[in-house]
C-alpha cells in the first residue's frame, strides 16, 4: 500500500492554499479526496434525511460537496477556526447552498449541549474528515461521546483519515507520516482503530464499515444502537 500523497495541513490558510477572489479557500487535496469520499459515503448516506453534523470542515469544500451529494440530508459545517468559517461560507455561496451559520464548536468539549447543536435535532450522522489525527486524543473522545448522545437510533458516526489496525500502521507512508505528525505535536498522532472501536463500544456506537480509500486512508463508519 502507498502512503499519503498530500502533505499534512493543520490549518488552511492563504499561504497554503488558493484562494479565490470571493473569499474560498481551494485544496487541491480536498478536489482529489473528494470523489472517492462521495462514492464511500453513498451508501450510508444517499437514502436518508434530516441532519448531518460535519465536524471540522476546514475549507468547506467537502461540506459543500455533500450538501450537493446528499440533498435529503440537512449538511450543518463546523470549525474552531475564523479563517476557515469565512471559507466555508463562501463555498456554499459559492454552490448557491441554503444560507446558514458556520458553527464553532469545541469537539473537545460538550458540544451536544450546545444551543445550536441541540437546535438541530437528534442527528443522522456526524462526519469528521482529516481531523483526529491532527487534534489531542481528547477531541477523539469528545467527538465519539457527543456522537453517543447527539446521534438518533440508528445514527452513523463517519470519521475520514488514516488508522492504524491492530496497533499497526498499514503502510510504509503512513508510518512516517505518524512520526512526523507526532514530532511537530506531541498529542497528534494517526490513531488506532481499536481505541476509536472501544471509544465507540462506551459510547453506544459499533463499527459497521472499514473501507480502505485511495493514499491509503480509511473511511470508519459506527452505528448508534
Amino acid at each position: 500500500m502507498t502512503g499519503p500523497t498530500s502533505p499534512h495541513i493543520a490549518r488552511y490558510s492563504a499561504a497554503n492554499s488558493n484562494m479565490s477572489d470571493d473569499g474560498r479557500m481551494i485544496s487541491s487535496i480536498c478536489d482529489r479526496n473528494g470523489p472517492p469520499i462521495i462514492a464511500a459515503l453513498t451508501p450510508w448516506l444517499a437514502d436518508r434525511a434530516g441532519p448531518v453534523l460535519e465536524i471540522g470542515s476546514g475549507t468547506g469544500q467537502h461540506a459543500g460537496a455533500c450538501a450537493l451529494a446528499f440533498p435529503g440530508l440537512d449538511w450543518q459545517p463546523s470549525d474552531p477556526v475564523p479563517d476557515h468559517r469565512a471559507s466555508i461560507t463562501a463555498w456554499a455561496a459559492y454552490l448557491r447552498l441554503p444560507e446558514r451559520p458556520v458553527l464553532d464548536i469545541d469537539a473537545a468539549g460538550d458540544w451536544p449541549a450546545m444551543a445550536q447543536v441541540a437546535a438541530l435535532g437528534p442527528l443522522q450522522a456526524v462526519v469528521s474528515m482529516n481531523v483526529i489525527h491532527i487534534a489531542p486524543f481528547a477531541v477523539v473522545r469528545g467527538i465519539v461521546a457527543g456522537a453517543g448522545r447527539a446521534l438518533a437510533p440508528g445514527g452513523l458516526l463517519i470519521f475520514y483519515g488514516p488508522f492504524m489496525e491492530d496497533g499497526a500502521h498499514t503502510g510504509e507512508g503512513n508510518r512516517r507520516f505518524d512520526a512526523g505528525l507526532r514530532a511537530e505535536n506531541p498529542d497528534w498522532g494517526i490513531r488506532d482503530l481499536g481505541e476509536v472501536e472501544e471509544l465507540g463500544r462506551d459510547a453506544g456506537l459499533e463499527l459497521a464499515e472499514l473501507r480502505p480509500m485511495p493514499a491509503n486512508n480509511r473511511v470508519v463508519v459506527l452505528r448508534k444502537h
